[in-house]
């Protein structure tokens, strides 16, 4: 693995779920910020079916209002929910066009995803939502930027996708500065880390470990393993 170093203009985030940019990729997005960048986010869904003691449509409430201040931590103000159904996101046409729509509205240089792959590593299998999320996302960064393909609003291209979370992860970015901001933000989902129970998740110090281990690979103190993809 080795260093990337990337300072973007504006970056957009697209994610499945509250909470996704915040384990792990939310530390980029506090180093970008304070280096002057625009990141915004875009969820899929409001995260409803996330909490097992809550009602779904309480939880869309709790955590769309966890991910508002959660962003506001590491400075992102603009936070778009698309509200499909937490749980049961596919990938199709209609959810490729919305993600297209929204990088030609949001004009970004950088997208930032999360973990499309099957699995997180062996034996463990990834969420369908991500999946479907981060496939969608990938294609239609390059819907975007061909006008011919979703017409109607002019096309965007986008010059890197990088996808936190990946088995397949090929670099890292140095967020040593970005990591108190990065637990604090996690520290925002509240409801959610309390429905994790004893999980080790739920602690946000996990995150803070878990930058350093990878810090550790590549001789920083603290990284964030990205997959890279060029446009």
């Amino acid at each position: 693995m080795e260093l990337l170093e990337h300072t973007p203009r504006r970056v957009l985030a697209i994610v499945a779920h509250p909470d996704d940019i915040e384990y792990g990729a939310a530390a980029a997005v506090a180093m970008w910020t304070s280096a002057g960048a625009d990141c915004r986010y875009l969820l899929a869904s409001r995260g409803e079916a996330g909490i097992d003691g809550m009602d779904p449509k309480r939880a869309a409430e709790v955590r769309e209002a966890e991910q508002i201040r959660s962003a506001d931590v590491v400075g992102v103000s603009v936070v778009e929910f698309l509200s499909h159904p937490d749980g049961t996101i596919h990938d199709s046409m209609a959810l490729r066009q919305e993600f297209a729509q929204a990088i030609r509205r949001h004009q970004p240089d950088t997208v930032l995803l999360f973990n499309h792959r099957e699995t997180w590593g062996p034996h463990a299998r990834n969420s369908a939502d991500h999946r479907a999320v981060g496939t969608a996302a990938l294609d239609a960064i390059g819907d975007a930027g061909n006008r011919w393909i979703f017409p109607g609003t002019p096309p965007h291209s986008v010059r890197i996708a990088l996808v936190a979370g990946s088995p397949e992860a090929t670099h890292a970015l140095d967020v040593s500065d970005g990591v108190d901001r990065a637990v604090a933000s996690l520290s925002e989902h509240r409801a959610y880390l309390e429905g994790l129970g004893e999980h080790p998740m739920a602690d946000p110090q996990f995150l803070r470990a878990f930058l350093e281990q990878t810090g550790d690979r590549v001789g920083v103190p603290a990284a964030l393993a990205v997959e890279v993809w060029r446009f």
